[in-house]
């Protein structure tokens, strides 16, 4: 099952695990639901029918996933664990070293390399066709759910009706559920909809929309089971990062050493991004790989790209640490998961798999 609507960078809002995107957390202000207890619950439910009609579903289909359908107290209660208090904007930002040690260590490593080795030929033809890497493909597949062992166990209907109905971000949630019902009427399995509270479900972890408009069927089976099927979901993450931008022939960045002498002043980002701005203002202004060798910056593997490569300058730990110069398929990564660890770990993880 494939979606053939095209769309640029920025376009696939998504969840990684439990966590919820810092679009979601500057979603709409709150609506609270009016009604209290599943009476209230399945009212809003049933309301929903004319516009699950509308989408192309079925009376049959929407009956049958909506049956039994329960208000999910839990799964409120890990929404509102999550958003915690606003964040405080000037609150210095963690260092990159210990999240890495976590999320890059032996396991994944090792994983990782056993994953990519048995399903090499099949990644060689998904890299042929959409221009991404066999190992970034694993890596994220490791992050998401550790090569598929950990995908998330609540009911996704039931996750996504009970965040609607409690109605702070509705025109997120909403949207969301009636996903879940075309991909039933479209051939999906109601069984098979289990994932995190927050709806991201399957080895990729897509949100039902996400999946309709990217998934796709790499073993030629009629239908994308990113949800058991290895090979649809490491079609469906390379399907994700093409449609996200990335470049054929590019890295996602390289490790570097920046010199003692370096003005950073002069590299300051002075452009205010409106998604994500705690990710993208840690960004110097863009150079040339020329620029920056120029400039006395040492990759740590000892090769430069093509020195006309554009890449911004980022360093994770501050000064006098590793730092890396990402390229723009660096963003592609980012539009999975609008965070810098998320997306160094990605490359990092990658770069492990590949030695």
């Amino acid at each position: 099952m494939t979606g053939s609507k095209q769309f640029g960078f920025g376009r696939l809002f998504r969840f990684s695990g439990v966590m919820l995107s810092a679009w979601l957390l500057s979603a709409s202000a709150p609506v609270h639901a009016q009604a209290s207890g599943n009476a209230g619950f399945d009212a809003y439910v049933q309301s929903l029918w004319p516009k699950a009609q509308a989408k192309g579903v079925s009376r049959a289909t929407f009956d049958r996933v909506t049956a039994g359908l329960q208000y999910n107290a839990r799964v409120v209660a890990l929404d509102r664990d999550n958003l915690g208090a606003p964040s405080n904007p000037n609150a210095p930002i963690p260092a990159f070293a210990p999240y890495r040690i976590k999320h890059v260590d032996a396991a994944r490593i090792n994983g990782g390399r056993r994953v990519h080795d048995r399903l090499l030929p099949l990644l060689s033809r998904i890299e042929a066709h959409t221009g991404v890497p066999t190992s970034i493909m694993i890596a994220i597949f490791g992050h998401e759910t550790a090569y598929g062992a950990v995908t998330g166990n609540f009911d996704l209907p039931e996750a996504l009706a009970t965040l609607a109905y409690e109605g702070r971000r509705r025109s997120l949630f909403e949207p969301e559920f009636l996903a879940t019902l075309q991909m039933v009427e479209q051939g999906v399995p109601r069984s098979v909809l289990k994932g995190s509270w927050a709806g991201a479900f399957g080895y990729p972890q897509f949100l039902p929309s996400v999946y309709l408009q990217v998934a796709e069927d790499g073993d030629g089976d009629g239908i994308a089971r990113i949800w058991s099927s290895e090979a649809d979901a490491v079609e469906s993450i390379g399907a994700y990062l093409r449609r996200a931008g990335w470049r054929p022939g590019q890295p996602w960045g390289i490790p570097v050493r920046v010199p003692d002498g370096l003005d950073r002043s002069r590299l300051a980002n002075r452009l205010v991004p409106t998604r994500c701005p705690r990710v993208f203002e840690r960004h110097s202004r863009w150079r040339s790989m020329a620029e920056w060798r120029a400039a006395g910056l040492q990759p740590l593997n000892g090769r430069w790209p093509d020195g006309e490569i554009q890449a911004t300058l980022l360093e994770p730990d501050g000064p006098g640490k590793t730092a890396y110069l990402l390229t723009g398929n660096y963003r592609a990564i980012l539009d999975y998961n609008c965070s810098n660890f998320y997306a160094l770990s990605v490359g990092v993880l990658a770069d492990e798999i590949d030695r």
